[in-house]
């Protein structure tokens, strides 16, 4: 079953720290994000292989937004 990490507000990617294939643990930080001067980062809620990418470094994100499908 996949898993949609989303996210959860407006924000731009500072850094991605997966790829798409790469084996995940739960609590794993997947990207970090920066929203109103903070970091804030994304830890995968299920272990899996990251099967879609769908941001890059410098990326605005709106709340919602697809960041990353894990399998």
């Amino acid at each position: 079953m996949a898993e949609e990490v989303r996210a959860e507000m407006v924000s731009t990617v500072l850094t991605v720290e997966v790829a798409v294939g790469d084996k995940v643990a739960v609590d794993q930080t997947l990207i970090l994000l920066e929203s109103m001067k903070m970091e804030i980062p994304v830890i995968a809620e299920v272990g899996g292989e990251v099967t879609a990418l769908e941001v890059r470094p410098g990326q605005v994100l709106q709340q919602g937004d697809l960041i990353a499908v894990i399998s």
